[in-house]
């Protein structure tokens, strides 16, 4: 489980001096369902995501992670998580088999686990026909596949999916997409931030609606379309946000 206690993150910049990315954050996600973080590119579902899996140590608050403080036990946390995005960063030089095999032993695997747990994931995600084939040399689809192959080699039980499918083409996409479902199939946590409403339609169990380092609303679909008199998703998300910025911003929404 994932459980945001008023999660804060602060920046300073010489120019403008202190930024807050995200502001007094908390939500729970829970094993076996999957929570889309939903917000405008700047919003904050970033930090979020990167102050969860203690890539950026929050300003204020914490937040426990299959039952670890983000702050007080980071290498718990990190041995428990698995993080993806669009970013691949699979190093060119190493083979597909060499990348997975890293990051396994990275996370404390030894040899014979390691093997069967390889062996697994290359039948599970049809990998066999590059898994040496160094990572400079492959497609995109192949190191997306790469990607989550590493992601998934220490079988963490909480998975965070930061824009997962942003600039893939639809096979690529679909992909992910389908491996996101298996997680939450698997009882794993999920947590995901995305800007594309289908992907919500598609994957999410529950929405939190974040802008400006705000979270601004929650529920699942079905609660925010009676909480806000729509059926289509976009039309909630832009009543949600208006609803915020606009008094603050001094104009009036029609």
């Amino acid at each position: 489980m994932i459980e945001a206690r008023s999660l804060s993150k602060r920046f300073h910049d010489k120019k403008r001096g202190d930024i807050c990315a995200v502001e007094n954050v908390s939500f729970t996600c829970r094993p076996g369902s999957i929570y889309g973080l939903l917000g405008a590119n700047g919003a904050g579902k970033t930090t979020t995501l990167r102050m969860l899996a203690t890539i950026l140590e929050p300003s204020d608050g914490t937040a426990l992670v299959f039952g670890h403080d983000i702050v007080e036990d980071p290498e718990k946390v990190r041995a428990s998580v698995g993080f993806l995005s669009t970013a691949t960063a699979l190093y060119p030089r190493l083979t597909a088999r060499e990348m997975v095999e890293y990051f396994g032993r990275l996370n404390g695997l030894d040899e014979a686990t390691l093997k069967k747990r390889i062996d697994d994931i290359f039948d599970r995600l049809d990998m066999n026909s590059f898994r040496d084939r160094r990572c400079d040399k492959l497609s995109t689809g192949m190191k997306q596949k790469t990607s989550i192959a590493r992601t998934l080699v220490h079988d963490p039980p909480v998975m965070i999916f930061d824009e997962p499918t942003l600039g893939l083409d639809i096979m690529a996409a679909r992909t992910i997409v389908a491996f996101i479902r298996e997680c939450r199939q698997a009882g794993k946590t999920v947590i995901l931030s995305t800007h594309v409403l289908s992907e919500v339609e598609k994957l999410c169990d529950v929405i939190g609606v974040i802008h400006n380092g705000s979270l601004l609303a929650e529920g699942t679909p079905t609660q925010l379309r009676e909480e806000y008199q729509e059926k289509d998703l976009e039309e909630i998300f832009v009543k949600i946000v208006t609803a915020h910025v606009a008094p603050r911003a001094g104009v009036e929404v029609s």
